[in-house]
């Protein structure tokens, strides 16, 4: 089975039906299906009505209860795969308004609790100035003022003391010429002031430290639920624990070879004071 991008986040339905009709074929009771799988009742039955996305490890458990053939596990586990990974294109993000798009990420920031954020290029809306944001969405035809308006109101969150975010940026992305000397010297010392927040750690990686094998996107990771890598043409959104999993550890490799508190002001000082 192939995964085409417009199919992505959309087979979950069939997935469910799938699910349910292999159990039945195998002659397993909800009941007995949920207890050789060591899940409740209640979860099987969920997932056969798509009520409960199932993660990866949930439909192989219950493929293995019931026996499936060879063939039926790969087909099924190929279509599990799809219905935990979405595309969201940039262009369909455009027709819809960009500053939906800021809603929706509010509403996920508004449900987390705990935040990394690896930015490989440039600097991500939540700590960026307005100068920053606006030259984001210069490239992009229209009018951006709902857009710019939401990004601002949701660098709120930051100050939410019940939520914590890691920020990791290359050095790559703190220097990046996105905006003129003047204007990006006051975003690198934006960064710096933040790092003094209680709930935030912001780090910076030398493009003089090793690093091993290079990171090829910018992602977040929303907990330990959700994983979202950003592409020039969309962004792909990982909810397999699987997936998530394979960006907290490369998350955590990244990490250790950051900069943070008086070292990484200290760095990012000596960027602005460069630009100046």
């Amino acid at each position: 089975m192939s995964l085409e991008p417009e199919e992505l986040g959309q087979s979950g339905e069939e997935l469910a039906a799938l699910l349910k009709a292999v159990r039945k074929r195998s002659g397993l009771s909800g009941v007995r299906a949920a207890a050789r799988c060591n899940m409740s009742q209640s979860k099987v039955s969920r997932i056969e009505n798509g009520k409960v996305r199932p993660s990866l490890v949930d439909v192989e458990q219950l493929l293995r209860a019931c026996d499936a053939a060879p063939a039926l596990v790969t087909q099924v586990m190929a279509l599990a795969r799809l219905a935990n990974t979405e595309w969201q294109g940039a262009r369909g993000m455009r027709r819809k308004g960009l500053d939906k798009k800021q809603l929706e990420l509010a509403g996920l920031e508004a449900s987390s609790s705990e935040f990394r954020f690896f930015l490989l290029s440039m600097i991500t809306g939540l700590l960026s100035t307005p100068e920053y944001i606006r030259a984001s969405l210069a490239h992009i035809p229209g009018d951006h003022s709902k857009t710019i308006a939401r990004k601002l109101e949701r660098q709120q969150v930051l100050y939410d003391r019940s939520k914590r975010f890691t920020f990791v940026l290359t050095e790559q992305a703190v220097r990046w010429p996105l905006v003129g000397p003047d204007a990006l010297a006051v975003q690198i010392d934006h960064l710096a002031s933040l790092t003094h927040l209680p709930n935030v750690r912001l780090g910076v990686i030398p493009v003089t430290v090793p690093t091993g094998p290079a990171p090829l996107n910018t992602f977040t990771v929303y907990d330990d639920r959700i994983a979202t890598v950003e592409l020039s043409t969309g962004v792909m959104v990982f909810r397999d624990p699987r997936d998530v999993m394979t960006h907290l550890e490369e998350f955590s490799h990244l990490e250790e070879r950051a900069l943070f508190g008086d070292d990484a002001r200290a760095f990012l000082g000596g960027c602005a004071t460069a630009l100046r």
